[in-house]
């Protein structure tokens, strides 16, 4: 029997997918890759030890106050060109009045000559009512002659004089405007890095604001012990030099008087006499020179000393606060003695003198960049405007690194 063909439709497979929970679990996964990726690639930077946050903000400080001694010498340089060019100005003011009172008499003399008109010789000499009257009016007109001369002379020197005032003048304005630049440039100089310690400070916690303190009074009291034993060596040198000169002068009176009598006599059958006048002089320990220099030292000290507790603000010179250089440069002149404003100019003033040999109202230098300045008051200690936050104070000179010191007198 032959096989009947099915009526029915046949039924076509429908592939059935699920695209949406594909997608969302890929993603997740790339998500969780990429996130795992970035967290390998880019890990949390490590907050930095607290020394090492003191050594950061301490050298900040000292860039700070290398920009502060920038800003002193331009804003000096500025004052004085500023001078400079208010000088020029009012001899360039008065050398063009001057030109102006010439231009006034050249004036003169040719509205004069237009006025008169000008005649030959010969027509005056035969216009002349007689030879004498024509000689004199000839010697006349030479005179007045002389006097345009003198007149044109006279304006062209004065014009001479103030182009050459003006040009100096258009120099000097330049050189102000590039002083006032550099005097801006510095300026925000020191702001910038003072403004990076303070942004350093505050990140700290209180934990280690207070670490920090102690690393401050750990760094003081090893300053502290290195100035006890300076002074302990000074002390020690004083005493010994004292020793050796009271003997010295002990050993000359004793020869002064042994040279007073006789100094000797023969031996055998001779006698001999000695007539040595025995005229010794002893001298002093001190000089003149020392004296006075202790006299003016003790100035210094004393107006340093009634700063103690001001503020240091950076480009202060006093009376109300001061950077480190402007309170020696006013302290010293309380003494009678100039010094320069910065700390540069003021290292190159005096007479060096070792660590060893410091004398109270010496200059103590710091850093190799000489950025830094202090009164030496004498064993081992110093008063100084240290930096910006601080006061006025008594410090070890070993508080920091020294550079050198002077004797500015």
């Amino acid at each position: 029997m032959p096989v009947l063909a099915s009526h029915r439709k046949p039924r076509t497979k429908v592939r059935t997918t699920t695209p949406a929970v594909g997608f969302t679990t890929a993603a997740l996964a790339s998500v969780t890759l990429l996130s795992t990726q970035s967290a390998t690639a880019a890990p949390a930077e490590p907050k930095p030890a607290i020394e090492d946050v003191q050594k950061k903000v301490d050298e900040l400080y000292r860039q700070a106050g290398s920009a502060t001694q920038q800003y002193n010498r331009a804003k000096a340089a500025s004052t004085a060109q500023r001078t400079k060019v208010d000088t020029l100005l009012s001899d360039v003011a008065k050398r063009t009045e001057k030109i102006n009172e010439a231009r006034r008499e050249l004036g003169a003399f040719a509205a004069e000559q237009y006025r008169t008109g000008g005649i030959a010789p010969t027509a005056t000499f035969f216009l002349a009512d007689d030879p004498q009257a024509y000689f004199d009016q000839s010697r006349l007109m030479s005179r007045s002659t002389e006097r345009q001369q003198k007149a044109v002379d006279d304006f062209r020197t004065q014009q001479a004089a103030a182009s050459k005032k003006r040009a100096e003048a258009v120099q000097s304005l330049e050189s102000l405007t590039e002083t006032q630049t550099t005097l801006r440039s510095s300026k925000q100089k020191v702001q910038n890095k003072l403004t990076e310690a303070r942004s350093l400070l505050a990140k700290l916690t209180a934990e280690e604001k207070a670490r920090l303190a102690e690393l401050e009074r750990k760094k003081e009291a090893e300053a502290k012990e290195k100035a006890e034993k300076l002074a302990r060596r000074q002390a020690a040198e004083a005493k010994e030099r004292e020793e050796r000169e009271a003997a010295e002068k002990k050993a000359r009176e004793e020869a002064a008087k042994e040279s007073g009598g006789d100094s000797g006599s023969g031996s055998g059958s001779g006698t001999g006499t000695g007539t040595s006048p025995g005229s010794g002089t002893g001298t002093g320990t001190g000089t003149g020179t020392d004296s006075s220099y202790a006299a003016k030292a003790e100035k210094v000290l004393a107006f340093a000393r009634a700063q103690i507790g001001k503020p240091y603000v950076w480009g202060a010179s006093g009376p109300a606060s001061y950077d480190c250089s402007g309170l020696t440069q006013a302290a010293w002149r309380e003494a009678g003695v100039t010094l320069p404003r910065t700390t540069w100019d003021q290292v190159k003033v005096g007479t060096r003198v070792a660590t060893s040999d410091l004398q109270p109202g010496d200059l103590v230098f710091f850093y190799d960049d000489i950025s830094h300045v202090g009164i030496y008051k004498g064993d081992g200690m110093m008063i100084h405007a240290p930096k910006p936050g601080a006061n006025v104070r008594e410090e070890s000179i070993y508080y920091m690194p020294i550079y050198g010191s002077v004797r500015p007198a």
